[in-house]
């Protein structure tokens, strides 16, 4: 059994899960659509599709596909518009579905 096999066996465990603050105006959402150059399509929880950009810090160290859940920040000038700030991994997403924060 090699280092590979044995680190599969062992399920991804997390600390912490990183909530949206209602006082900075953060939004959960899904990416629906790939637009490219760093734009998604994301339809947050608030009922709103916007189209967010994906920033230079978080485009270099994380991949971003369609299905994913994210939180973003939409535009104090142009709500229709956000910022990508945070991308959950998938039992961060169970955990967020087990305590109420996704609607199934």
């Amino acid at each position: 059994m090699n280092r590979r096999d044995n680190n599969s066996q062992q399920p991804e465990e997390f600390t912490r899960v990183r909530v949206p603050q209602k006082k900075a105006g953060e939004v959960l959402g899904t990416v629906e659509s790939l637009l490219g150059a760093n734009k998604l399509r994301v339809r947050c929880m608030d009922g709103v599709v916007r189209i967010t950009r994906i920033p230079g810090k978080m485009k270099k160290s994380t991949w971003i596909r369609e299905g994913d859940v994210v939180i973003v920040v939409p535009w104090s000038f142009q709500t229709e518009k956000a910022d990508i700030i945070w991308k959950y991994s998938g039992p961060q997403v169970n955990w967020l579905e087990r305590k109420g924060f996704l609607k199934s």
